[in-house]
């Protein structure tokens, strides 16, 4: 039996008998003679082995046509032809034909974390590469840190960290470096005097520590909480009611001073703090008010009384002066005379008697 068998440009024939390869046909036209088979490839192509490929590859005219690129386990490859990123290899063994295309390969090994290979990050951001990559944000007003199985490898900067994706385990805890607060509401607390009152406290802290405050300490604003409460009701519970309400504005310097050691040791910076509201039950409010009321009525008859007795001590002055001297006394009858003439409107003469002479009386002695 004889085939004519024709191979086209960028193509490749192989001839097998018997499942057995025994001669590669390149570019041109062939006749076959005998029971044997011919398979034609495109170079253009991945070769996909008809069977084993190593007994393929015992044939030194095949071996010397395609290029082997084999991917282990926990490893991938990925593939440029002519510069450009195409395809993922995953584990396992293939063939590229050679000289048609140029092919470059990157190996990457994804039995650890670290991604090491010069990779470019929007191949990192390739969607063919998702299913093998980590991606870790870590804002600008972040810290944050590396845990792989559970241990504390490193400080991660703000920014975009990739990782391989494997079976390690990899935790990245972020925490925000910007100022913030807590607020402590609600708390119902007894004065010394055993009153009976809610108080809403703030506080404003920084983190200025992440080993302590993330690796030293669990919750450590649940920590933070916690100790300024405590804190809050001893400081008030030493206090009677009056006294807190005169020392409010300095209640938090005093309370921060008492637990400045342990909010240190939880990595934190306290930047302010303070009574946000007093809050009194109803009957206390009444009393407060009926207190303040009598307070008020107090100061002003003591202001009426002052007042009185300041005007009662002018006119004694003012009679001594006017006993001392005359002329002072007629300057007063003038006045007097002044405000009673401002009050008539009009005067009716009647008689034949000196007016004149009786005005001149009154005011020249």
């Amino acid at each position: 039996m004889i085939k004519k068998i024709k191979i086209g440009g960028y193509q490749v024939g192989l001839v097998f008998e018997n499942r057995k390869l025994v001669k590669v046909l390149e570019e041109g036209l062939h006749w076959i003679f005998g029971n044997k088979n011919v398979l034609i490839y495109d170079m253009n192509a991945v070769f996909q082995a008809p069977f084993e490929l190593n007994i393929l590859l015992e044939n030194e005219v095949l071996a010397s046509m395609l290029e082997i690129v084999e991917v282990a386990d926990n490893e991938i490859v990925l593939q440029f032809v002519n510069g450009n990123f195409k395809e993922v290899l995953t584990p396992g063994r293939y063939a590229f034909w050679k000289g048609i295309v140029k092919n470059e390969f990157t190996k990457a090994d994804l039995s650890k974390i670290e991604i090491t290979e010069d990779i470019k990050v929007n191949l990192l951001e390739n969607v063919k590469m998702r299913y093998f990559v980590r991606k870790f944000i870590v804002a600008s007003n972040d810290k944050a840190l590396l845990f792989v199985n559970g241990t504390f490898v490193k400080e991660l900067k703000s920014g975009t960290h990739y990782f391989w994706n494997n079976a390690i385990t990899i935790e990245v805890k972020t925490i925000d470096m910007r100022q913030q607060q807590v607020e402590i509401s609600g708390q119902e607390l007894l004065t010394k005097d055993k009153a009976g009152l809610r108080i809403n406290f703030f506080v404003r802290y920084q983190v200025v520590d992440i080993m302590k405050a993330l690796i030293e300490n669990k919750d450590f604003e649940k920590q933070l909480y916690v100790a300024m409460q405590l804190a809050l009701r001893a400081f008030i519970g030493g206090l009677t009611l009056d006294e807190l309400l005169n020392k409010k504005d300095a209640i938090a310097e005093e309370i921060l001073a008492e637990v400045a050691s342990k909010i240190e040791n939880l990595g934190l910076k306290i930047s302010d703090a303070g009574i946000r509201d007093v809050i009194l039950p109803g009957d206390m409010k009444e009393i407060m008010n009926q207190v303040l009321v009598a307070e008020k009525k107090a100061q002003a008859n003591s202001i009426m009384r002052r007042e009185e007795t300041a005007s009662t001590r002018s006119l004694l002055n003012t009679a001594k002066l006017m006993e001392e001297n005359e002329m002072l006394w007629k300057l007063k009858e003038m006045e007097y005379v002044e405000k009673i003439a401002d009050k008539i409107g009009e005067i009716t003469i009647s008689g034949g008697g000196n007016v004149i002479g009786q005005l001149k009386e009154i005011f020249v002695k």
